[in-house]
């Protein structure tokens, strides 16, 4: 009696397995890091602006106003979010003082709420497009012994 085996030609699909389940477990992976680096780069934006217009509402040279200590606080909050490629609104930006504005003794503290879209995620789908929320905050104080600026 005869007996006839066929073996099955397996040669070279280990490879093709392989690239299947390396694309299956790529691409989320790096849909994930796209994510992390996006909001890692808005949380490093809104901490530098939030600094950086406490600053610049702090320095304000005499003779200008509590008006334009707020200018000069969003657009300094502003490069910093230009920096990171971030675009800021003065709608998240809010700038309070405590008790009062330029005065001595007083502090100054800058929030900035922003939120960052997921990547790759078309307009097309409809509704609002996911996002995850940031926000910093940055108090600085005027300091004690320092000539009230804002009555001017």
């Amino acid at each position: 009696m005869i007996r006839w085996s066929r073996r099955r030609d397996e040669q070279g699909s280990a490879v093709v397995e392989f690239l299947w389940l390396a694309l299956l477990m790529l691409v989320p992976l790096v849909y994930v890091m796209l994510g992390v680096f996006d909001v890692q780069r808005a949380s490093y934006g809104a901490t530098a602006a939030t600094r950086a217009a406490g600053r610049a509402f702090i320095i304000v040279p005499a003779g200008l106003s509590e008006d334009d200590a707020r200018a000069r606080a969003f657009e300094a909050a502003r490069l910093a979010m230009k920096d990171q490629g971030m675009d800021l609104s003065s709608d998240q930006l809010k700038i309070t003082c405590s008790p009062a504005c330029l005065e001595p003794g007083s502090t100054v503290t800058v929030e900035l709420d922003a939120e960052v879209p997921l990547p790759l995620i078309p307009d097309a789908l409809g509704g609002e497009r996911p996002a995850i929320h940031v926000s910093a905050s940055h108090t600085e104080p005027y300091g004690d012994y320092r000539e009230a600026k804002g009555t001017g």
